[in-house]
């Protein structure tokens, strides 16, 4: 209370305004009285404000009070105002209050006077209170609004009480909607395993924090950073719980995508250093039975022979593949005829798959060629096959099928991407269990899979997708559960049919004529297989193990060597110094860089020595023979890769 209150007395009676003044300092109330008779004096001293109470006698010479509490109610509607007066009725009395007084007061029991100006006095400090109280929760909840976050006030059994203007914009629920529902039915959060955890933590703790996988009004799943305070009154007791959501899930989808990328740098240093050691492990087995095939052999020898050959290429396109997938290597384009590719494969599945699942295919004499990378595309297939037999535990049907087609802009009109024109269907069914329908617009992401842990890396069908985009073209595929799935994969075509005489026809083997050539690697079983292929083929040949050993030849025999085979990568003396180090000797030597693998960094190496010609372990004779041909002769009419 004011340490002196300013009183406005409209009061005719100078005793009785005496009187009052005297009643208010002996109770321990100084005030400052104004005493006023006339309205003009009355509504000026309104409109000067900053009075605490009105007292007002009922009957006044030149108005009455009923006009005054009018007048005070018009420009001061919360200013406590007591009538005290000698004459007013119960039913003037009754008016009175009805119309807006604080209290009446009859001047002949003026015991009741002080009590009633001290409650007018609290009342009225305590509505100034809760105005001051009501204009902050107003302020507060304005910043509410303005927040980002959802923040939502919910009571011990879950029910919302408060919903700002974030938590509409986050979920789509309006605060009529969502106030007064349960908020764990609203956001579907009943379901999460963690939320009992979450409740104890919070009740021992008065807090709680952690990720929320919410759904909002339009069905979309979210993740929220979740930040939950529990409420207390004033003796302590849980009231409520304040939580304020924050929405990640865009943050969390680039976390994942960030470890998915260090997930695939990791697997493409891994891959690297695999291709390199099993490309040098090929490349002596590739050459050394194209070396048998040179001298006469029954036909059951040269058909093991030619399994070897065929196996060990396949090999190396296998790793080419990987390597595609895991570094961006681009594999090499010809024309190919796919029913080739669906005849190896169709006789490796006879082989491996179950007994239970019946393998068929149906392709046309007439099938169109395409012009793709044979490796890619008979990984698509195996991805597909390999996912059907999955798909088939107890058993079933595989049908590969393919045939020609011809898309106009129509056809394609949900395709952006894909070009008009000629395309082969390539067609893999099977009568397994089908794909759900909320699983089928995921089955393409990278890393998804609806298999159990370690037994698929959701990569088969996110890396045929990718393979067949890079020829250019699409799939499609249709399922049903309990009955099957198909997957349409459409590539662009050439309308000609290839044959496999025109696929393996090889141009004639250029032979050396005792030239003189150094071969440096440091895997001996290399050296072996190359010299012998070389010799066998019209060249000396000389080796060396590494670098060191290779200028040592150069400059015993200088200037009698025409070509060096060197690998890029030797301990000691790598094959980019090597060759800096052979072009000081003799500039005019020709060099010919080999690697298991070849990296950008590598690539750039060998340009800055001067050298144009590399061969790809592991290499097969022709192309060998090919490069060693075009160092000799500078003929570029082929190139080797």
């Amino acid at each position: 209370m004011k340490s002196l209150l300013r009183i406005l007395h409209l009061e005719d009676n100078l005793k009785d305004a005496e009187l009052v003044q005297a009643m208010l300092a002996a109770e321990g109330l100084p005030s400052e009285v104004t005493r006023m008779e006339t309205q003009a004096a009355f509504v000026a001293a309104l409109d000067e404000g900053g009075w605490d109470l009105i007292l007002c006698d009922f009957s006044l010479p030149s108005f009455d009070g009923k006009t005054a509490l009018a007048l005070a109610r018009e420009r001061c509607p919360d200013m406590p105002f007591i009538f005290l007066s000698g004459t007013i009725g119960e039913e003037a009395a009754i008016e009175a209050l009805t119309s807006g007084a604080t209290d009446y007061v009859l001047k002949q029991r003026l015991r009741r006077f002080i009590p009633a100006v001290r409650r007018a006095l609290q009342e009225s400090e305590g509505r100034t209170a809760r105005q001051r109280a009501e204009e902050t929760i107003r302020e507060q909840a304005a910043l509410l609004d303005v927040a980002h976050d959802a923040i939502l006030l919910c009571g011990l059994e879950g029910s919302l009480i408060l919903w700002n203007k974030g938590a509409e914009r986050l979920y789509g629920w309006t605060a009529q909607e969502a106030i007064g529902k349960r908020v764990s039915e609203l956001l579907h959060m009943s379901k999460q395993s963690h939320l009992a955890t979450a409740w104890k933590t919070l009740l021992e703790k008065g807090e709680w924090r952690g990720e929320m996988h919410q759904v909002t009004k339009g069905g979309k799943t979210m993740i929220v950073a979740s930040s939950w305070t529990l409420v207390r009154d004033q003796e302590d007791k849980p009231r409520s719980i304040l939580v304020i959501n924050t929405d990640i899930t865009e943050k969390k989808q680039l976390e994942a995508q960030l470890l998915r990328s260090q997930r695939m740098e990791s697997l493409g240093t891994l891959a690297g250093g695999i291709a390199h050691d099993l490309n040098n492990v090929m490349a002596p087995i590739l050459m050394a039975a194209q070396l048998l095939l040179t001298i006469p052999l029954d036909d059951e020898a040269r058909k093991w022979v030619k399994t070897i050959e065929t196996s060990v290429k396949r090999g190396r396109g296998m790793i080419k593949q990987v390597l595609t997938f895991a570094r961006g290597v681009e594999g090499e384009r010809c024309a190919i005829q796919l029913s080739h590719l669906i005849a190896e494969l169709e006789k490796i599945m006879r082989d491996t798959f179950p007994r239970s699942i019946q393998i068929g295919t149906h392709l046309p004499n007439d099938l169109w060629t395409i012009i793709g990378d044979s490796t890619q595309l008979y990984q698509v297939l195996l991805n597909l096959c390999v996912n059907a037999r999955d798909a088939m535990p107890d058993g079933g049907r595989l049908q590969i099928q393919a045939g020609n087609l011809l898309l106009d802009e129509h056809d394609l009109r949900r395709q952006p991407d894909a070009k008009p024109g000629p395309y082969v269907v390539l067609s893999v069914l099977d009568t397994g269990t089908g794909i759900p329908p909320h699983v089928i617009d995921r089955i393409f992401d990278p890393f998804f899979t609806t298999k159990g842990v370690g037994q698929g890396t959701g990569l088969g069908l996110s890396t045929a997708m990718g393979f067949v985009k890079s020829h250019g073209g699409f799939m499609n595929v249709y399922s049903e559960v309990g009955r099957g799935t198909e997957f349409k994969v459409y590539l662009p075509a050439q309308e000609t049919a290839a044959t496999r005489q025109a696929e393996e026809e090889r141009p004639e083997l250029h032979k050396g004529n005792g030239e003189l050539v150094l071969v440096v690697d440091d895997e001996a079983p290399i050296l072996e297989t190359t010299k012998a292929t070389l010799e066998a083929y019209g060249y000396r040949v000389l080796t060396a193990k590494d670098g060191t050993e290779a200028l040592a030849s150069c400059a015993q025999h200088h200037n009698a060597i025409s070509v060096v085979v060197t690998d890029m990568m030797m301990p000691f003396m790598d094959g980019p110094a090597t060759i800096r180090a052979l072009h000081k000797l003799d500039p005019a030597v020709k060099v010919i860089a080999v690697s298991g693998l070849m990296e950008n960094k590598n690539r750039a190496d060998l340009a800055d020595t001067g050298s144009t010609l590399f061969l790809q372990k592991p290499y097969t004779t022709e192309q060998l023979l090919h490069a060693l041909h075009e160092a000799l002769t500078g003929d570029g009419a082929w190139r080797p890769s």
